[in-house]
């Protein structure tokens, strides 16, 4: 794994010990992605080649370059999956995506006061707001092991 990318879920993880804050972020992250989307494609930056371009769409290009130049086979996942809510976000009228996020900023702030009782990582690192959906996916895809459940090295007698 490329060392920078190791030290980013190294610092995430810092930060995401309890096991109830964890299950908040896996809840809120995908759901704060999806609001984030929908909300960058509410402001139309032109029209392309005959296709409205919105802030959106160059988010996605700039997180996906960066995704890429962390871990190319996370990088594809991760685009496929930012790509997705594109077309979700065309069919939820703008009240349920604001509902959506404050439900799930609600649930993953109390993730961090209410279990935590650390404040999150982005607030010290912003990109750490772009590592906690990566982190989640690496460990869905068993690239990556919360340090509590990797197996412990043995040692030399």
């Amino acid at each position: 794994m490329n060392p920078k990318l190791r030290a980013l879920f190294e610092e995430y993880e810092e930060v995401h010990r309890h096991p109830m804050n964890r299950l908040t972020h896996k809840i809120a992250i995908p759901l704060i992605v999806f609001h984030i989307v929908a909300m960058l494609s509410w402001i139309p930056l032109g029209t392309v080649g005959g296709l409205e371009l919105h802030l959106g769409h160059l988010a996605y290009l700039a997180v996906v370059a960066w995704y890429l130049s962390l871990n190319v086979k996370l990088a594809l996942v991760m685009a496929v999956l930012y790509a997705l809510c594109f077309p979700l976000a065309e069919m939820v009228s703008w009240p349920v995506v604001v509902a959506i996020a404050i439900g799930a900023w609600a649930i993953q702030l109390a993730g961090h006061a209410v279990w935590e009782k650390r404040s999150p990582a982005f607030t010290r690192n912003l990109l750490q707001a772009l590592v906690g959906p990566l982190y989640f996916v690496a460990i869905l895809l068993g690239d990556w092991r919360f340090a509590a459940e990797a197996p412990r090295p043995e040692r030399a007698a």
